[in-house]
């Protein structure tokens, strides 16, 4: 049973996978390109390296023979998954599911022109002209995004004319990777937007998790919460969405499906084969497994009978507000003294402005007012002190 995992990025949620594979007994390798990552801090061994270097990349796969490799960030040359599935090791949760997913263009495409799913109206760029007709193209307001990016890094909304420039300039200081390449949507109006987790697995059904909705700011998540108010239609349309783009893409794992919910239906928005940070709301206990969890048993093909609401709960993160190469921390003791609160320090080395460094946890029983819990939450992560 036990088993060799090369993860590739190690991040907060990369240790919260890590914490679940040593709770059942697996061997994992953390990566990534700076030392003392989050998840190298629990991890059995580490490797430093430029994962955009393909030769790196695989010497460390010809030395670790790894079973699994599991994909934590976009900035990875997954066109060499492909040679390691041929090895016999199983890319997490294939090598197509990452390798479409890791470049917007290869899953919207693959969303909108292969299955027919309902996107927002896009348009791809490649220069500061290119994106001048995009734009002209789809309307204003819209969003320009890199191809490959995380966190909301590189992302902006274009109200004028006058955004294009500095959108374009943006989306390449906060693109990862070497493709300079953004697409250009046209706004979504819609009232709410969720993430589905969806567990694919190798020999048991497609399983869903209660949908979370999450706030954001600058693209990346402030809150989240479980479960999200999403009516039947709509969640049903979501999960045949969901289900439909997993299952083109295959393999076994947790994927996070984004959702715009409007007045005329739900809108595909983006998808990461792994467990998605909106999932740290999972952390509250409000599932019987959390995203993690549910990551490594459809990882290790562990039948995973059903996904049951156990609690409504909400995450709020705790960032940053300046430089720091030895972040401390104060609050703490207060967070810790109150009732039906958790929170997770995710031990990153170094802080920057509007760093996720932290999140705080609020839950109760499933029938309480989910903006309650929302509002404990936001006040909850103000009471901890990211200090420089």
């Amino acid at each position: 049973m036990k088993k060799k995992i090369l993860l590739l990025g190690s991040g907060e949620l990369g240790k919260e996978f890590v914490i679940a594979a040593q709770r059942m007994g697996q061997a994992v390798i953390a990566v990534d390109s700076y030392a003392n990552a989050p998840a190298m801090q629990v991890a059995h061994d580490f490797e430093i390296i430029n994962m955009l270097d393909g030769t790196a990349l695989d010497a460390i796969v010809a030395k670790h023979q790894p079973d699994f490799i599991v994909p934590e960030i976009e900035a990875i040359r997954t066109e060499r998954f492909y040679d390691y599935e041929t090895q016999g090791i199983t890319v997490v949760p294939s090598a197509k599911a990452a390798n479409y997913t890791m470049n917007r263009k290869a899953i919207r495409d693959l969303a909108a022109k292969e299955l027919g799913l309902r996107t927002a109206n896009y348009r791809y760029a490649t220069s500061a002209t290119a994106l001048e007709q995009a734009v002209s193209e789809v309307g204003i307001p819209c969003v320009v995004k890199p191809l490959m990016s995380s966190s909301g890094k590189g992302q902006s909304t274009i109200k004028s004319q006058d955004d294009i420039a500095k959108a374009w300039a943006y989306a390449v200081e906060g693109s990862r990777g070497d493709v300079v390449e953004v697409i250009v949507e046209a706004f979504v109006n819609f009232h709410s937007e969720i993430t589905l987790l969806t567990v694919t697995q190798n020999n048991n059904p497609t399983l869903f998790c209660a949908p979370i909705g999450h706030r954001q700011e600058r693209g990346d998540y402030q809150e989240s919460w479980q479960p999200a108010r999403v009516s039947a239609s709509d969640l049903g349309e979501a999960q045949d969405m969901a289900r439909k783009v997993t299952e083109a893409l295959g393999g076994a794992g947790l994927f996070g499906v984004e959702f715009f919910l409007t007045d005329e239906g739900v809108y595909f928005s983006e998808l990461s084969p792994r467990p998605h940070d909106t999932g740290m709301v999972t952390l509250a206990g409000t599932q019987n497994f959390n995203e993690f969890e549910l990551h490594l048993r459809a990882v290790l093909s562990l039948p995973i009978f059903e996904i049951t609401l156990e609690k409504a709960g909400a995450s709020a993160v705790v960032l940053a507000s300046a430089h720091s190469d030895n972040p401390t921390y104060s609050g703490i003791e207060t967070v810790a003294g109150l009732p039906k609160t958790d929170f997770r320090i995710f031990g990153k080395p170094t802080s920057r402005p509007y760093r996720r460094m932290g999140v705080v946890l609020s839950y109760d029983a499933v029938d309480t007012p989910i903006e309650d819990l929302v509002q404990r939450a936001q006040k909850t992560a103000k009471l901890i002190t990211v200090n420089s």
